[in-house]
């Protein structure tokens, strides 16, 4: 008999072994891990191992080389990597080229910038060492932002990036605008565009944020001087919140829907604006809050108005001392749409140099501006923001200053209209207005020549209705929107949109490459010419179109350079990343697709912020529909904006701003993908302090579990076990197994990796650590080595190890990665190279899972009753109790038969009865049918497994142990020697 008086029995469990730590320590790690990939070189080994199958193309939304990433960066492109990664391991060829938008004004502002604080101009520098400045610095913050991106484990093609400002981009760029101009969608027009005083440029609406502003306000009359003989000598009352544009009025607009009065003032202060006996036009519904803004004490109606009589009107500086004649033109009165009794006077003060609705006005009723004398729409306003000198009275005065603050120019026009009697009132008003999401000023909208893509313009005879608009519609009704809200939205955008705006006056970029028949005025359509102009920006990029000679060069022997102007604008830069699609996807053999929505087997998919449906893909869908017919993405999906904890904006004033780069340097780069594969991105998200501890909790608990499927699996020798071999709980995990690989598949089709984590988490959590690992650690740490049940369990976690890590691994990449190589080893190929596993459909079992969700509900009530028997401190651990489980219920008692419950509740024994319980047993309000009476374990505790059971002290070689324990040791003994 052999001694176990003082055996020290842990020796003989099978007890978790592994060097897996519990300490992620990703700081650390996480580089050594990206040396390895790099060493390995696992992009060209991905692209090896893919090559041949159908291509998924996450085609990248280039971000500004101009500073480094923050939070939003961090999200979309760790958004793009967990779906490139999913999809390559769904058996996809998921190359990811990562992009850069090199061109335009977010770059040249930060030349201009170190500029000015040399006091250096920039107008004396030439233009094409201007530009090399601006390529030097976009280089510069790529290299900084491709470390940063890859810092975050963003698997890419680093190495061969596109760029927008690449000799071969900015000569595919020039060959696109050229395509639009050779089929005749470009045109050069003067309307009023977004303008920027400080930056002097046209801005497109991307590129506008509105922000709450305070303006002046103020009520205007125009006498009545040709029309109804009842009205005339009236004054009309205009309301405006741009006072400077007076000057441009050329038409007030009113609405036939709208009822007007002549009112008469009866009361009103000696000096006030409006006079006793003064009579005005003004809508029904707005003469109160007219009156009111004017101070008159008393007013009453005379008449109705019938203003579509009113056929003149004088303009309000007519005569004014110094004007000249300049204002002696009529002021027609016209009906428009646009015109409502919301707020104002019912009239609206139309100068359509400097508003949308204005200049369509003026569009819809040319014959009745040019009887009026408007021939054409007036340039009043210079590029810097003050008025052409041929503007009397306010020649040279500035909207704004340079550096965005109000001018001396609104201040002007009131004095003036004060002066002449032609104010009725002034105030402010505090309202939403557009502003340089770049310089943060107001913007204006001016008059000015810019070159437009006609939105509207059939694109051949032969086929009625083709035009771009139209191409756009289409195509957005053919495209997949994730979430589907962004189609509407896009629709919208497109549906309302004027005359694409391509010219920018600025420096940094990709010129328009046309050139204009001076005495004709057209647009010069030469092949010959297009070609010599792809080739030298090919060799030299765009610079080429700036050097001396450019215009005779490309013109070539059969023009005379001086018949022709060289346009000299640039594009705006929403063209450059609206054409990535023809010089990045098209012209890349690991990338040209084959489309799904074109009838191939290739997926094209588009992701960026929301703001985008205004930007990048909206340019990309119009340049694609303008030189293609189609739209270039299959699918289009869009992510919210990343504000605090809070839900607040970050700023760097409300210091609530979170940086990816301390983020990672305190807890790793998989917390941030966590974070990032975990919210619902589809809506506005949060991140902060207490956001980030909840991440790395939830990270903390799936390591733990990984951590004792590593250090079981160190006792695994790789046996396969019969399903017939199976007990029930194993069979469960199994088909657990097969409904998440469905959910897992679904889900990351879907692009929805919240959902992914959310059920692997719970899964790990809840499911494995709370209850199967939990139930089954006895059987692991103490059955004998030929255990049945321990050699199942083992088969079982090896095969939960391998789907968990593979499915994680595109959310969480560095964790994934090292638990793989602690279980194959570091020589192992990467798990980043595995496709998901194919599940056996014999593992599914439906009937077995609704009957152990039955089991489980029992379960919950037993381990309820036992830890209120550990708070009351009756009992240490589980296996302390003997519970007397009543279970009334019929249906939950059948699931029971044949189990072991004292296994699954993790207590030495237990009984079932069926029987009604007595009166104070424990249960849980929403479950009826089960209560538990407490006891105490009888018989001795086993000195290996520490069940107490009366057997214990009956096996004559091992008196301390369970006959199960002693039946082991004896195999374990037997087997050592």
């Amino acid at each position: 008999m052999t001694d176990t008086t003082s055996r020290d029995y842990s020796e003989t469990l099978n007890l978790p072994k592994t060097d897996f730590p519990m300490r992620a320590g990703l700081p650390k790690n996480e580089p050594k891990i990206l040396e390895k990939w790099k060493h390995k070189d696992l992009y060209k080994a991905m692209r090896e191992q893919s090559a041949g199958r159908p291509k998924f193309i996450l085609h990248d939304g280039p971000p500004y080389a101009n500073g480094n990433i923050h939070i939003g960066h961090s999200l979309n492109k760790t958004l793009k990597d967990i779906i490139n990664r999913s999809m390559q391991m769904q058996g996809f060829d998921a190359n990811y080229v990562p992009g850069w938008d090199c061109h335009g004004l977010p770059i040249e502002w930060k030349i201009e910038e170190q500029y000015r604080k040399k006091g250096k101009n920039k107008d004396a520098v030439p233009i094409n060492e201007f530009r090399r400045e601006c390529r030097d610095f976009a280089d510069k913050w790529i290299d900084v932002q491709r470390e940063e991106f890859k810092r975050l484990g963003i698997e890419a093609d680093w190495a061969n990036p596109y760029l927008t400002m690449n000799y071969d981009s900015e000569a595919v760029i020039a060959k696109e605008l050229m395509k639009f101009a050779t089929s005749g969608q470009l045109y050069r027009g003067s309307k009023p565009v977004m303008w920027s005083i400080v930056e002097k440029t046209a801005l497109a609406e991307a590129e506008v944020e509105y922000e709450d502003h305070t303006s002046h306000t103020i009520w205007v009359t125009f006498p009545v001087v040709s029309g109804d003989e009842a009205l005339l000598g009236k004054k009309v009352v205009i309301w405006t919140t741009t006072p400077w544009t007076i000057p441009a009025n050329r038409a007030i607009s009113f609405s036939n829907d709208i009822s007007y009065g002549l009112y008469k003032v009866t009361e009103a202060a000696e000096d006030n604006w409006a006079k006793v006996g003064e009579e005005f036009i003004i809508a029904d519904n707005l003469a109160g809050s007219v009156f009111e803004a004017s101070r008159v004490d008393a007013y009453e109606r005379l008449s109705d108005a019938d203003v579509s009589k009113i056929e003149y009107c004088a303009h309000p500086l007519r005569g004014a001392e110094g004007a000249g004649d300049y204002f002696d033109f009529n002021v027609p009165m016209l009906a428009g749409d646009h015109v409502t009794d919301d707020a104002g006077t019912g009239f609206v003060h139309t100068a359509p140099g400097h508003g949308q609705e204005d200049f369509q006005m003026f569009l819809d009723n040319r014959e009745a501006f040019a009887k009026a004398g408007t021939e054409q729409v007036p340039m009043t306003v210079q590029p810097d923001g003050s008025y052409y000198p041929h503007v009397p009275l306010f020649e040279g005065k500035y909207i704004l200053d340079r550096k965005g603050k109000e001018g001396s120019t609104n201040k002007a026009v009131i004095e003036k209209l004060t002066e002449i009697g032609a104010l009725m009132a002034r105030g402010r008003v505090k309202h939403s207005y557009p502003h340089s999401w770049r310089s943060k000023a107001p913007l204006i909208f001016r008059n000015t020549p810019q070159w437009f893509v006609y939105m509207d313009k059939e694109l051949s005879e032969e086929a009625k209705g083709d035009t771009l608009r139209a191409r756009a519609l289409k195509a957005i009704s053919e495209t997949r929107f994730v979430p589907a809200t962004g189609q509407n939205r896009l629709n919208a955008m497109i549906e309302a949109r004027p005359d694409w705006v391509l010219s920018r006056q600025r420096a940094w970029g990709v010129p328009i490459t046309v050139f204009v028949n001076k005495e004709t005025g057209e647009v010069l359509r030469d092949d010959a010419v297009n070609a010599r102009i792809f080739d030298a920006f090919q060799n030299e990029g765009a610079d080429a179109w700036f050097e001396d000679g450019a215009t005779q060069r490309f013109l070539g022997d059969a023009y005379d350079a001086e018949n022709f102007e060289k346009v000299t604008d640039i594009l705006d830069v929403w063209f450059d990343s609206g054409s990535t699609h023809a010089f990045c996807m098209e012209r890349r053999a690991d990338l040209n697709p084959n489309r799904k929505g074109l009838g191939g087997d290739d997926y094209v998919l588009y992701l960026e912020g929301t703001d985008q449906h205004r930007g990048w893909f909206h340019s990309s869908l119009l340049e694609s529909c303008g030189t293609r017919g189609h739209a270039p993405y299959d699918a289009v999906l869009t992510h919210g904006f990343t504000m605090d904890e809070h839900g607040r904006k970050m700023s760097k004033s409300l210091g609530n701003t979170v940086a990816p780069q301390d983020v990672i340097k305190q807890y790793g780069a998989d917390i941030l993908r966590l974070w990032v594969g975990s919210v619902d991105y589809s809506e506005d998200q949060r991140i902060g302090p207490e956001i980030i501890k909840t991440n790395v909790d939830a990270y903390r608990k799936m390591r733990n579990t990984l951590r004792f499927m590593l250090g079981s699996l160190s006792h695994y020798k790789g046996e396969e076990v019969a399903l017939a071999d199976m007990s029930e709980l194993e069979l469960l995990m199994l088909h657990r197994i097969a409904e998440l690989d469905i959910l897992v598949r679904e889900s990351y089709q879907a692009f929805d990796s919240k959902r992914v984590f959310s059920a692997l988490f719970n899964f790990m959590t809840v499911e494995l650590s709370a209850f199967y690992f939990d139930v089954r650690k006895d059987a692991l740490y103490c059955d004998a080595p030929s255990s049945k049940k321990r050699k199942a369990s083992l088969y079982v976690i090896e095969q939960l190890f391998r789907h968990l890590t593979m499915w994680l691994s595109p959310i969480l990449p560095f964790t994934m990665e090292e638990s793989w190589s602690y279980r194959y080893g570091d020589a192992a190929t990467s798990v980043h190279l595995q496709q998901f596993p194919e599940v056996s459909s014999a593992w599914r079992n439906d009937e077995l899972s609704a009957k152990w969700e039955k089991i489980r509900i029992v379960r919950r009530v037993i381990t309820g009753a036992l830890e209120v028997e550990r708070r009351e401190k009756r009992i240490g651990s589980s296996l302390e109790a003997h519970p007397t489980v009543h279970v009334t219920n019929a249906e939950l008692m059948t699931a029971l038969n044949g189990l072991d419950m004292a296994e699954i509740s993790i207590t030495s024994q237990i009984n079932l009865s069926a029987d009604a319980a007595p009166s104070g047993t424990f249960t849980l309000d929403d479950v009826e049918g089960v209560s538990v009476v407490p006891g105490l374990a009888e018989g001795n505790k086993c000195a290996r497994s520490w069940k107490i059971l009366p057997e214990v002290g009956t096996d004559t070689e091992f008196p301390e142990l369970t006959l199960r324990d002693a039946d082991a040791m004896r195999e374990l003994e037997s087997s050592a020697v």
